[in-house]
C-alpha cells in the first residue's frame, strides 16, 4: 500500500492512496470465513458452509466493504500520523476513466480532496482596546420593572371604563370596504391588550370605552403589522394575516384591569421568601439588585460580541472556502445554491472563530474542567426555575437536575463549547485594554437592541 500527498496550495491539498492485493486480500479471505461461519443458507449446516460458496454469491461486496474499511483506516492514519489539521471531511475525488473488475486482482487507486486548515498568528495586547459598558439603573427602568412586578401578583378587576394598559375583551368581526360586515369573513373573541398597541392615535380611541361600546379598527396600524400579533388575535395563519387589509369592527364585552399589588408582608414574602424584605425601601433594593444582575449579563454579551468582530478583523487568514462548500453540499444533498451562497458567509465567519479559540486554548494550555462545566449547567437551570418562581428550588435539588441534564450528550457538549467560549473570552479580556463607559439602561436598549 502507497498513501502520498499532493499539495495544491497552503488550503488544499489530495491524499493518494493505492491499495494492491496482497493489501487487502487477507482481510478479505477473513471476512469471507467469518461470513461463513455465521451464513445460514439452505442445504448447508450453520457454520459448515465453505468460504469459496460465500465468496461465489457475497464475495464482491465483501471486497467493496473491506476496501472501503481500509480507506476510512489508512486515511484516519495518515492524517494523525502526519499532523494534519483539516477542515470538513475529505472528500473522495470521482474519476470517471477508471473502472475496477473487483474481480479480487485489482490494484486500486483512489483519491481524496483535503481543506488544510490555516495558518496564523494571534497576538492580542494592551494595544487592543474596546469599549466595556457599564449599564446603570435608570428611573424609568426601575419603575417598569416594578409595576411589571406588582401587577403579577395583583388582581382583576372590572372598571366601568377603559383607561391605559386596560384589556378589552371583545369581538372582532371583519369589515367590507363600505364598512358593513364581510360575509363569511374572519371572527373571533378576544381579548385586545391596550400596552401592545403601537399606533397612539388608535390607542387613544380605545381609552374611555364602556361594555358594548363599537369602534372601527385598523388592526394592522394597531400593532405596525406585526403579522404573529394579529394572527394570534384573529386565531388565523401568519400567512393570512401578513395579506389581511380589512378593517374589524371591535365590540367591547367587557373591560378587564390588573390592579397592582399592595406593597405589604404578604407580597414581600410571596417574591423573597418569610421575612427577607420587611419595607418598600429593601423592595425597591432588591429590584434594583435584580436588574442590575441581568444588565451586567446584557453587558457581558455585548462585550463579547465586540470581541468577536475585533478578533475576527484583527486576526486575518483566508480558509479553503471552495473545497468547504463542496462539502457543505456533500453532507447536505438538500441544501440548495441559494442556501449556500446566504449561509457561507457566517460559516465562514464562525469557523474562523473554532479556529481562533482552539490556537488560544493549545497556546495558552487552557484546560476546561467538569466542575466549569457542571457549574454553569447548574446556573442556567437555576435562571430557568426563576422564571416560574423567584425563590428557585433548593440546592441539592438542582444539583440533581444538572446531573441529569448532563447526562444528554447534546446538553453536555453545548455547556462545555459554552464554557470553552467563556474561557477564551477572559483571556482575550485579561490582556487588551478595556476601556469602561457608563450608560444607561434605555440608552443601552436603544442603542444596541437586537
Amino acid at each position: 500500500m502507497n498513501i502520498s500527498q499532493e499539495k495544491i496550495d497552503n488550503l488544499n491539498a489530495v491524499v493518494k492512496i493505492n491499495i494492491n492485493p496482497e493489501d487487502y486480500q487477507p482481510r478479505v479471505d477473513k471476512a469471507i470465513k467469518d461470513h461463513a461461519k455465521k451464513a445460514k443458507i439452505p442445504g448447508f449446516r450453520p457454520g459448515m458452509v465453505p468460504a469459496s460458496h460465500i465468496k461465489r454469491m457475497y464475495g464482491k461486496s465483501i471486497l467493496v466493504d473491506e476496501i472501503n474499511n481500509m480507506l476510512s483506516d489508512t486515511l484516519n492514519k495518515y492524517l494523525e500520523d502526519e499532523q494534519l489539521e483539516v477542515l470538513g471531511q475529505p472528500l473522495p475525488k470521482v474519476d470517471a476513466e477508471k473502472e475496477y473488475n473487483w474481480d479480487f486482482a485489482d490494484n486500486f487507486e483512489f483519491n481524496y480532496e483535503v481543506g488544510l486548515a490555516p495558518e496564523f498568528a494571534i497576538d492580542f495586547s494592551s494595544k487592543d482596546k474596546i469599549t466595556q459598558y457599564v449599564i446603570k439603573v435608570d428611573d424609568e427602568t426601575l419603575a417598569s420593572r416594578i409595576k411589571s412586578i406588582r401587577r403579577s401578583y395583583g388582581k382583576m378587576t372590572n372598571p366601568d371604563v377603559s383607561a391605559d394598559d386596560d384589556v378589552l375583551y371583545s369581538d372582532l368581526v371583519q369589515l367590507s370596504p363600505d364598512g358593513s360586515v364581510f360575509e363569511d369573513g374572519i371572527s373571533n373573541t378576544a381579548s385586545v391588550r391596550l400596552d401592545q398597541i403601537k399606533d397612539e392615535k388608535i390607542k387613544k380611541s380605545l381609552i374611555g370605552l364602556k361594555k358594548g361600546d363599537e369602534v372601527v379598527l385598523d388592526i394592522q396600524k394597531a400593532f405596525d403589522n406585526d403579522t404573529a400579533k394579529v394572527a394570534g388575535l384573529l386565531k388565523i395563519d401568519e400567512e393570512t394575516a401578513a395579506d389581511l387589509k380589512s378593517n374589524f369592527r371591535l365590540t367591547v364585552k367587557n373591560v378587564n384591569r390588573l390592579e397592582e399589588s399592595d406593597l405589604n408582608q404578604e407580597f414581600f414574602d410571596k417574591l423573597f421568601g418569610e421575612g427577607a424584605v420587611t419595607d418598600e425601601a429593601g423592595f425597591r433594593t432588591k429590584i434594583t439588585e435584580e436588574i442590575e444582575a441581568m444588565m451586567v449579563q446584557d453587558a457581558e454579551r455585548k462585550l463579547q460580541d465586540d470581541i468577536y468582530q475585533y478578533g475576527l478583523n484583527k486576526v486575518q487568514f483566508e480558509l479553503p472556502d471552495e473545497f468547504l462548500k463542496r462539502w457543505l453540499k456533500a453532507t447536505n444533498e438538500k441544501l440548495t445554491a441559494e442556501e449556500l451562497a446566504g449561509g457561507y458567509s457566517d460559516f465562514a465567519k464562525n469557523l474562523k472563530w473554532t479556529l481562533i479559540e482552539n490556537k488560544i486554548i493549545k497556546e495558552n494550555n487552557i484546560e476546561i474542567k467538569y466542575e466549569e462545566v457542571f457549574e454553569l449547567a447548574k446556573l442556567r437551570l437555576e435562571q430557568q426555575f426563576r422564571m416560574y418562581s423567584p425563590q428557585g428550588i433548593d440546592n441539592e435539588q438542582l444539583s440533581q437536575y444538572t446531573v441529569q441534564y448532563l447526562q444528554n450528550k447534546e446538553n453536555a457538549n453545548k455547556i462545555f463549547e459554552d464554557v470553552k467560549a467563556f474561557r477564551v473570552f477572559d483571556y482575550i479580556k485579561s490582556v487588551i485594554t478595556l476601556d469602561k463607559k457608563e450608560i444607561l439602561y434605555t440608552e443601552f436598549t436603544k442603542q444596541f437592541a437586537q
